[in-house]
């Protein structure tokens, strides 16, 4: 089966009425947690993106509490494993300020994950290139929060 390209797929949307569009939208979120995850946020979350972003600094908090600590590889790991969902969290919102403040967040955490952090390049290195795509979308910012972020990020340790 070919996929169809979003065009495609948002004429022929065109055609359904509100009852089909609510059955393919439920249908949807049956197949992936991703799909069910990104449509609450669209349906629940989005008009309150700083009550998202405590939400998923949260999470990200917890995820690292339960991190396993008891060999590194299985440290890293797990820290690989935060990551991957903090960059599932800022694809759900799409928002730069979002992507910004969870990131510098997830620094922090890293940083204070001792004494992992200091003994790790690897873990070092996850969180250098973290500061570098901070310090490119913080530019595309509003020069009040670029400010804001820099003032932030300056108290992340690089």
């Amino acid at each position: 089966m070919k996929t169809a390209s979003v065009k495609e797929l948002k004429d022929e949307l065109k055609y359904k009425d509100e009852k089909e569009l609510m059955e393919i939208v439920l249908r949807l979120s049956r197949f992936k947690k991703e799909n069910k995850e990104l449509l609450t946020y669209l349906l629940f979350e989005a008009h309150h993106e700083d009550d998202y972003v405590d939400s998923v600094k949260a999470n990200l908090d917890k995820q690292f509490l339960s991190v396993n600590t008891r060999n590194i590889y299985y440290a890293k790991k797990g820290i690989r494993k935060v990551l991957k969902d903090a960059k599932k969290f800022i694809r759900y919102s799409g928002n730069k300020e979002t992507e910004v403040a969870i990131l510098i967040h997830f620094c922090k955490l890293l940083q204070d994950f001792q004494p992992y952090y200091s003994q790790s390049k690897v873990l070092r290195d996850i969180c250098t290139r973290q500061i570098v795509l901070i310090k490119v979308r913080i530019s595309t910012l509003h020069e009040d929060l670029q400010y804001d972020f820099e003032q932030e990020l300056n108290m992340i340790d690089y």
